[in-house]
């Protein structure tokens, strides 16, 4: 018998033996429908790009992607309803991913301020027409290089980059994904898919085009950084516990793991894989979250991106990085709670601070807003540090409110205009409340939520934080929380004194009449504002309902 015919009958023996089959993976869709239905829409989005003819793209994108996003919204409230928040919560997809109250909320949150946000995405009403054709916020063409003949004939040609909505859903479907994890590679993987696209919706501003390439540059280059300590992280993590899979490291964590692995044995016990593994983890989830020591890459992007992709970024990563941050701290650390909560003080203490005094600094409105954005970073991660149901509780309620209000001042922005487009220095704000009572009160609403007044959905949410923080013993963070309030406050109320109390320019920017999209982004925004801050005991009892995770 030759070699072939041997190696062919063992092949054979192989083939019939009793040999262990390879299980089918077993993949509850109907559970995962709201992510499928966004990364299925994104998918056809690119399909779209290739097959339909150019002048119909904006229409059918704009359609494809509101529609799946309130699909993806109607599945969330489906399994909610059905008990898959509380009574039927359980880990899917063989072990990958949570589905439960806080993972279903935080899918919710992202869903409806996504929805908003395409809105603002599809804007095309703002900036005068270029030859006879109607541009919205977005190059011409992404590809050419800005000033350039082929830029001056694609804007000629009336080209548009209807590329972004695609790559917003793919970035959406990678923040479902991201709260919801249950394992470190997951999380890994929804990081790369939702920060990817992002990276290059900051680069496609159709004015100041070389400001939104370097703003791109530096959420790549930083965001590189910060996805190499998580990956290293997960590494140790994986080498302490010998698994990635979140209740099994707590598991190990808690001292409760029953099977060692005896090739396991001799790093179960090693605490410095551990304690370094977690806090690489921490720097990559704090990245996203941009908590300082963290933040230096967010006023330059929000400042030379898009301003609705700014929104967009602003309100969105929010939500899904401060649901990974605290599926992480509560479902796989919480055995390290004395280790991580002196850390988590000090950066929450440090971001408040930093966050709400150089913002007072700052004469760019989209600046201000950025280091607006990193204080409350700081009041939220007050909430985090009760470790508690109602610091549960507290959070998500603080990035449902939180989220809106963001997303409408950055739909403000968009119609303070001069002939360079979008006037977002300060001086030029002088006299608005005069030029435009209305857009000048409907942002002094957003300025004063951010502000935390009473009657307005910051004031609810500072408060729940604060509350859960001082039940949680973290009363001093609540001072220094307090303190940073006062100091915000100052800066948000300059701006409303600007815009009401100043005489206007005669060469000051016109405030653009903007389609009903834009419209129904900020009448959403206000109403989410006044609603949650008059009545918010609904919502912070939903928040309540959907703050037990599974493990």
């Amino acid at each position: 018998m030759s070699a072939a015919t041997a190696a062919q009958g063992l092949l054979t023996l192989a083939a019939n033996g009793p040999a262990d089959k390879i299980p089918a993976p077993h993949i509850e869709y109907a559970q995962l429908a709201p992510t499928l239905i966004v990364v299925g829409a994104a998918v056809l989005g690119v399909l779209v790009e290739a097959f339909v003819p150019r002048r119909s793209r904006y229409y059918v994108q704009v359609f494809l992607a509101v529609a799946s996003l309130a699909a993806a919204f109607a599945a969330v409230v489906a399994l909610a309803a059905g008990g898959y928040g509380s009574t039927k919560a359980h880990i899917a997809a063989m072990g990958a991913l949570a589905v439960d109250g806080p993972a279903l909320f935080l899918q919710g949150t992202i869903l409806l301020a996504s929805i908003v946000a395409v809105f603002t995405f599809a804007e095309r009403r703002l900036d005068p027409k270029a030859h006879g054709n109607r541009v919205d916020s977005f190059a011409a063409q992404a590809a050419s290089v800005p000033g350039s003949d082929s830029e001056k004939a694609a804007v000629k040609a009336g080209f548009t980059t209807t590329e972004v909505f695609p790559l917003a859903l793919f970035a959406i479907s990678g923040m479902l994904i991201f709260p919801a994890a249950d394992d470190l590679l997951t999380l890994f993987i929804a990081l790369e898919v939702f920060s990817l696209p992002l990276y290059l919706l900051c680069a496609v501003a159709r004015r100041q085009r070389l400001m939104s390439q370097e703003a791109a540059v530096k959420y790549f280059l930083l965001g590189a950084f910060s996805s190499a300590f998580l990956l290293f992280g997960i590494a140790l993590l994986y080498g302490y516990a010998g698994s990635v899979s979140y209740a099994a490291i707590a598991d190990v964590v808690d001292g409760t793991v029953a099977d060692i692995d005896p090739a396991l044995a001799a790093t179960m016990g090693n605490d410095a894989l551990l304690l370094i593994g977690g806090a690489l983890i921490l720097m990559g989830l704090l990245f996203k979250v941009g908590a300082v020591p963290f933040h230096m890459w967010t006023p330059d992007v929000y400042q030379g991106a898009p301003t609705p992709v700014t929104g967009f970024m602003a309100a969105a990563t929010k939500v899904a990085a401060f649901g990974a941050l605290l599926r992480l701290l509560y479902v796989v650390l919480p055995g390290l709670r004395w280790d991580w909560r002196p850390v988590m003080w000090g950066v929450a203490i440090v971001t408040m601070l930093a966050g709400a005094v150089i913002a007072v600094t700052q004469t760019d409105v989209k600046r201000l807003l950025a280091y607006s954005s990193i204080a409350h970073a700081g009041f939220i991660l007050a909430g985090v540090i009760a470790t508690s149901a109602e610091g549960v509780k507290s959070v998500l309620f603080y990035l449902g409110a939180y989220s809106f209000v963001t997303i409408g001042a950055f739909a403000v922005v968009t119609l303070v205009r001069d002939a360079g487009g979008e006037a977002t220095h300060l001086s030029k704000w002088a006299g608005l409340g005069r030029r435009s009572p209305l857009t000048a009160a409907v942002f002094a609403v957003f300025l004063l939520a951010f502000a935390g007044i009473p009657l307005t959905s910051g004031f609810a949410g500072k408060f729940a934080v604060f509350k859960a923080a001082a039940e949680g013993g973290a009363g001093a963070l609540v001072v220094v929380g307090v303190i940073s309030s006062a100091i915000a406050a100052f800066f948000y109320i300059r701006v409303i004194v600007l815009m009401f109390f100043s005489e206007p320019k005669a060469d000051g920017p016109t405030v653009a009449v903007p389609s009903p999209l834009t419209m129904t982004t900020i009448a959403v925004g206000v109403a989410v504002t006044l609603v949650l801050g008059l009545a918010p005991q609904y919502f912070l009892d939903l928040a309540g309902h959907a703050s037990t995770f599974v493990r």
